[in-house]
């Protein structure tokens, strides 16, 4: 009998284990779990630990961590901790926890010791009140160095720095006390397993037949949750689609499907109707999302994968690396870890835009004091979010118009997310955080003026603690204006009437306001008009101005002369 080789148990971690995070398939499909039951696999299948250890707040989880570590490495030893008898943990030396917000868990640890173990959290989405809360929570608990928060990106890094320095700087006024350290922040990515995402010609092949599709129709795929508040406005990318459309040869035909799931009505109705009024001569199909068979044949009928996020909601992104593992080039928004993870050898990332802090203060004030929801303070935010509209719809064209273009890209995304993205490369990273945690924790010699609203630690503006994710952010001043070249095939009203902003009791600045704004660009035409000459014809400030204009750029109404 061949004996197991012994492990530094120091790269092992108890993880913090809820069927909720780990069972989309029962809980239900989001990110969160989907990138949980990743992980978990991922651990299982590649970790070189002596045992599998969960750390579970009732029992009635036990059964589902023993099932899918059976599944991925059988024979394994499990042990399973409950939580009331955390003490266990310091067997290992690390609990991995998959959120950030682990601020309870020092709470759990502190009557056994503050360098008794680590705490390992890791980021998905971090816009949300309750993660900001829960990070002022975290820097306010018995946090220590030894601990950490894998950000799975670098734009992720800058944003959580960001808050943690709004939090220090607030307790330091507060109570004229040092900062305590901080938890370590590494940049590890999520990861995928490649083999999953192998193409499926036949899949593919049958996909197209159904949607009508021949050969020298070009599909864009995109595979996410529909919805334009908390994912992505799809309306910005019909235009530039349609705009492409006209500039194709003859017989050649662009299409889209989403393969997703609709959290309402609403949602659907943006979708649909957006899709029938301004694309129409592109191809547009829905997929659904539930279904595996549906994800596979999008990924392997697919020319190329379009990911346009213009969200704060967004953080890393997996959905493009799945497709890189299929071997399909992809198109995405230069955004948040996206500029991380698409290359220039695997795909094309197109230009973004916010405003400043200042312009959307209004929005994380509303959103932290409860008087807007979740939806409406990430759907305000993408309002204000511009992806370049010229920009887009050439990286459009070139995609369509260049198939060999496309099959280097798509094989050198497929070597790029193996090489990188795998979770045979990204475990061994954590298990060597976990290490490095060790030794730092066995290292250790021991364990109010009024405030300006972006100053609020749990509550900064958007477009300043998620400054880093577009290409460009501030202020307009400076800059000149003309009527759009790529104006929608609707009016501004219509436009608006489309998106329907007022459903949700929200829209960036009132119809009269973008439509005094957009009459003043088209009446200063091919000379153009800047900033100070529309606040002189408006009488409107520089924030609502930059407002409205930057809304104006997003749609094709207006463009930089």
């Amino acid at each position: 009998m061949t004996k197991r080789p012994r492990h530094d148990s120091a790269r092992n971690a108890a993880i913090y284990f809820a069927a909720d995070g780990y069972d989309p398939a029962a809980k239900g499909i989001n990110g969160r779990r989907v990138a949980g039951e990743s992980f978990i696999r991922g651990f299982f299948r590649h970790a070189e630990v002596d045992e599998f250890v969960s750390l579970a707040t009732t029992s009635a989880d036990q059964p589902l961590f023993d099932r899918l570590a059976s599944e991925e490495r059988a024979g394994m030893p499990v042990r399973h901790l409950l939580a009331r008898q955390p003490q266990q943990i310091a067997s290992l030396g690390t609990l991995f926890y998959p959120s950030p917000n682990f601020a309870a868990e020092t709470w759990r640890r502190a009557p056994t010791g503050q360098a008794a173990w680590s705490i390992c959290g890791i980021t998905h989405t971090i816009s949300t009140k309750g993660v900001m809360q829960g990070f002022y929570d975290l820097r306010a608990s018995a946090q220590a160095e030894w601990d950490a928060v894998i950000c799975t990106s670098r734009a992720v890094l800058a944003s959580v720095l960001h808050q943690f320095e709004l939090i220090d700087s607030f307790h330091e006024r507060r109570f004229h006390g040092a900062r305590p350290p901080r938890p370590q922040l590494p940049v590890i990515p999520l990861g995928v397993h490649c083999d999953a995402f192998a193409p499926d010609p036949a899949a593919g092949a049958a996909l197209r037949e159904r949607l009508g599709l021949g050969p020298k129709d070009v599909l864009f795929t995109t595979i996410a949750r529909l919805t334009p508040h908390e994912k992505f406005d799809p309306l910005p990318l019909y235009i530039a689609m349609q705009a492409a459309q006209r500039r194709m040869p003859r017989g050649a035909r662009l299409a889209v499907a989403f393969c997703g799931i609709f959290r309402d009505d609403y949602s659907r109705k943006i979708f649909e109707q957006g899709a029938a009024k301004l694309m129409p001569d592109v191809g547009f199909h829905l997929l659904d999302g539930e279904s595996a068979a549906d994800r596979k044949a999008a990924l392997s009928g697919a020319d190329v994968f379009v990911f346009a996020i213009d969200n704060i909601q967004e953080t890393f992104g997996l959905a493009p690396i799945e497709a890189m593992a299929a071997g399909v080039p992809v198109l995405v928004s230069d955004w948040d870890g996206l500029r991380d993870t698409v290359t220039a050898d695997v795909g094309l990332r197109v230009a973004t835009r916010t405003l400043g802090a200042a312009h959307a203060e209004q929005e994380s004030f509303r959103h932290l004091t409860g008087v807007d929801t979740y939806l409406q303070y990430c759907g305000q935010a993408s309002a204000m979010t511009e992806i370049d509209m010229v920009a887009l719809t050439g990286a459009i064209q070139m995609l369509a118009l260049n198939p060999d273009l496309r099959a280097r890209m798509g094989a050198a995304g497929a070597r790029r997310a193996r090489a990188v993205y795998d979770w045979s490369q990204v475990i061994p990273q954590m298990q060597d955080l976990w290490q490095e945690l060790s030794v730092r924790r066995k290292a250790a010699l021991s364990a109010e003026p009024a405030m300006a609203r972006a100053a609020i630690p749990v509550g900064p503006s958007p477009f300043a603690m998620f400054a880093t994710y577009p290409t460009r952010r501030g202020g307009l001043e400076g800059e000149r204006f003309i009527p759009g070249a790529l104006a929608p095939t609707l009016t501004l009203a219509e436009t608006l009437a489309l998106r329907d902003y007022t459903s949700t009791g929200r829209q960036v600045e009132a119809t009269t306001t973008l439509a005094a704004v957009h009459d003043a660009i088209l009446a200063a035409g091919a000379a153009g008009i800047d900033r100070a000459g529309l606040e002189a014809r408006t009488g409107m400030n520089p924030i609502s101005t930059d407002r409205a204009l930057i809304w104006l750029l997003k749609y094709g109404f207006a463009r930089r002369a």
